[in-house]
Parts: structure tokens; sequence; C-alpha cells
């Protein structure tokens, strides 16, 4: 291996026999997790399946982030996540690197007058996590400010400070300015124990003796941790968004834009759009896979059904033809209170970073979490995602809005 060549596919001569620590997955979670595991001086390598970073969920996802949350452990991530990214070229060590941050904002609007007072309650939650630009809008203020929304929308919440990045440069921005390795079609087969915890990481290319081992593989957590004889309580499902061509009727000012009621939601792109709706009727997959198929009629559906949140998608419908419209589906990770799985396990050595349905807006934060739970910096009774909370009946729900969950 060459001075400073640090992502490459490992032959026989390149492959590292020893770490530190070995992180399974390459997406923006494991990136992030072998960046600050590797700025707190462990010798850190990363293992990924595939032919490059970020190339699976990351990249699938609608590469957005909110600091709009109820729960507190998520607001404990995000807030400083987005911090980072505010300042990411310093944090990484990149001058000039640029993710395509943009500050638009997350709009969330409801036609049930009911709703109100549950929008002020969050409103209120989100100021105690110190989000205080997080705003409540009655029907008047939503019409005034996004015209484009429907006026069936009677009352909602908005963030300015929200918004959306290149969740491509980000990954690769972790990376390159990591001191890790990072092994690229490399597939880890099996994780060997001895009486002293986690010893090797078995890939398809050789081992690599480690007591530790991060499982940042995603939908593709549960088939790691059986490797070490656990089964996590985490859910695949599929979730597909579609992208539009530009078309001049999509305002380019837009915040993301999202219908509670429907859990339909887009932003501007680029000239176009990326829009999505959570279907309620989608169930856990059993066994991810890695090109996850779409449903055919998933976008005419969708375009149908985003009406009823900005009308002008009416008017955008009639000029589209199939080339205008790309559908893409990657999975959502539950656990039962829609928060990850972050920390150490009853196998020692073993530790997760997992079961996301918001790895991009969490990752950076998360990936820090884990490199001070590793080396002492945190102590485990304090981190209120370990995976032990569950069995220590230590659980605090979800209630944020547009994460999927019926």
């Amino acid at each position: 291996m060459s001075p400073g060549r640090k992502i490459f596919v490992p032959d026989q001569a390149s492959l590292p026999r020893t770490a530190d620590v070995v992180v399974i997955g390459g997406g923006i979670v494991g990136v992030a997790t072998a960046f600050w595991l590797s700025k707190a001086g462990l010798d850190t390598v990363l293992v990924e399946m595939r032919g490059g970073l970020s190339t699976l969920t990351t990249p699938l996802s609608i590469e957005s982030f909110r600091a709009q949350m109820t729960e507190k452990a998520m607001a404990d991530l995000v807030l400083p996540s987005i911090r980072i990214y505010e300042d990411f070229a310093a944090t990484v060590g990149l001058p000039g690197h640029d993710i395509a941050l943009k500050h638009q904002g997350y709009l969330f609007v409801s036609d049930a007058p009911a709703m109100a007072e549950t929008l002020k309650q969050a409103v209120a939650v989100h100021h105690s996590h110190g989000v205080t630009g997080s705003e409540f809008l009655n029907q008047a203020e939503i019409a005034h400010r996004f015209p484009y929304i429907s006026e069936r929308m009677v009352c909602g919440t908005f963030h300015q400070n929200d918004g959306w990045l290149s969740s491509h440069e980000a990954t690769q921005g972790f990376a390159k300015g990591s001191a890790a390795k990072f092994l690229l079609a490399t597939r880890a087969t099996g994780i060997e124990t001895d009486g002293d915890g986690v010893c090797a990481v078995i890939t398809d290319r050789g081992a690599i003796a480690t007591r530790q081992v991060v499982n940042c593989a995603g939908p593709f957590a549960q088939g790691i941790a059986r490797m070490v004889g656990l089964s996590l309580p985490i859910d695949a499902v599929r979730r597909q968004k579609v992208h539009v061509a530009p078309k001049p009727q999509i305002p380019r000012e837009a915040p993301l834009c999202i219908d509670i009621g429907q859990e339909t939601y887009w932003r501007p792109e680029h000239g176009g759009a990326l829009m999505a709706w959570v279907d309620p009727d989608e169930k856990p997959v059993p066994n991810p896979v890695e090109d996850v198929p779409t449903d055919w009629d998933y976008a005419a559906v969708l375009l149908d059904k985003i009406t009823a949140l900005s009308p002008f998608w009416a008017d955008v419908a009639e000029t589209l033809s199939s080339s205008d419209l790309t559908t893409t589906a990657g999975y959502y990770m539950y656990t039962p209170d829609d928060q990850p799985l972050i920390g150490a396990t009853e196998v020692k050595g073993f530790h997760l970073n997992c079961g996301y349905w918001a790895g991009v807006m969490l990752a950076p934060e998360a990936g820090r979490r884990v490199a001070r739970l590793l080396t002492g910096e945190m102590r485990h009774q304090d981190n209120p995602l370990r995976p032990s909370r569950f069995a220590e009946g230590v659980v605090a729900a979800g209630g944020s809005f547009l994460r999927g969950r019926h």
C-alpha cells in the first residue's frame, strides 16, 4: 500500500492484519464513526462490501437534517451534528471541502385543526431542547410565507436552520480527513471470539485481528450481529423516493415541505425535486437486499397524493414524461423506540451504531459518541441510546413527526 493510500481495494499484501478497532459498513454512519475513532488515536480499519463508500442506503435517503426532534436523546445527537456540518471543512481538515449545505428549513403542515395544540406542544419541546428557532404557524402565516402550500393547511411548524446537503460529499470528507483505512469490496464473513471477547473479523480477503468491532452495517446489521450470536431489536422497512427533473413550477427557495397527515413530502433539488410518501402498508423485510425493488406505480400514486400538500404539482404532472421521474428505494431501520442502537453489547468488544431512520442527520455526533464510549471518555450508563436500555426498562418512545412509524 502506497503512503497516504487510505481508501482502496486490498490485496493479500495490503490487507491490514491487525487493528485497534474494525468498523463494518461504509455508509455515512460507519465512515463518520471511523473518522472519530481514528481522531481518538485508535488504529481503525473500516470494511465495506461494495466497491465504494456511501453507495447504498446513504445516497438513497433524502439527504436532509432537522433539529425538530421531540426526543431529547435524538436532539442531543442532531444539534451537534448540524454544527459539525456547518463547520465541516474545518472539522475534517480539508479546506474548501464543499458538502452543498443548504439551510432552507423544514416545514411541517396539517389540514386538521385539532393538530394545532399538538404542534404547539412540539414547538415547546423543541425550545426546551435548545431549538429556539422552531416556530408554530397558523393558517394565515403559512399562506403568507409559503404560497405554494395548499390553503387547506391550517397549522404547522417551521425551523429555518434545518435543511439538506450532499451525503456523498460528507461521507467522502469524513473518509479523506480520517487516519483510518477504508477497505472496499471487502465483505465481513465472520467474527471470531475467545475467552476475552471479540478477537478477529474474518473477511473474504483474510482475517483482521482486533479486540473491538463496531457494527455500522445499516440494513445488514442484523446479519453482522448474528456472527456473535446476537439478535438485534431492529426492523428494515423499504422506503421509496422519486427524483423529478427540473421544472419551472418548482420553487427553488422552498423548504422541505411535509404533510403530517399523509406523510408526503417534497423539497427542491437543482431545479427539480425530491419527493416521497411513507406508505403505511410497508412491512418489515426479513432479508434486506442491496438492490431494493421499486413499485412501477409509486411515482404516479405519490404525485396524486402530494397535490393536497402543494397544488402546483398537478400542473407539473401534466408536463411530465416517464424520463422525468426516477424512483429509487432504500431502507429505514426501526427499533422499538424508533431511536438508534449506540454502544456496547453483552459480547465484549462488540459495539453497535445502527438502527437508523435518520442516519444522515445523526451520523456526525453518533460517530463521535462511539469514539467517546470506546475510549472511556463517556460512561456506558450516561449514554441513553445504549442497546441495553430495553432490558433495563429505560425507554422513551419516539414521537417526532415524519419518522415513518405508524
